[in-house]
């Protein structure tokens, strides 16, 4: 398990992720492209981040589909 993967993950949603993102297909490429450019910058491995989610690709749907700054957990 990668705690780095996953609090980087996290972060990333959290400051790369626009309000007006969009949950189709080109749009979740286009984030999942810079996020692994992102973590490669830092030296985070691609594996990092993939061991700690069953599916990239399904977690950044569900963060756009979900965004809502005015609401805490």
């Amino acid at each position: 398990m990668s705690t780095r993967g996953i609090n980087f993950l996290d972060r990333w949603i959290g400051n790369n992720l626009p309000e007006t993102a969009k949950a189709d297909t080109v749009s979740i490429s286009e984030y999942t492209h810079k996020l692994y450019a992102d973590a490669k910058a830092l030296g985070i491995r691609r594996e990092e981040i993939d061991e700690e989610v069953d599916s990239l690709y399904r977690t950044l749907v569900d963060a756009v589909v979900h965004f809502d700054p005015g609401l805490t957990e």
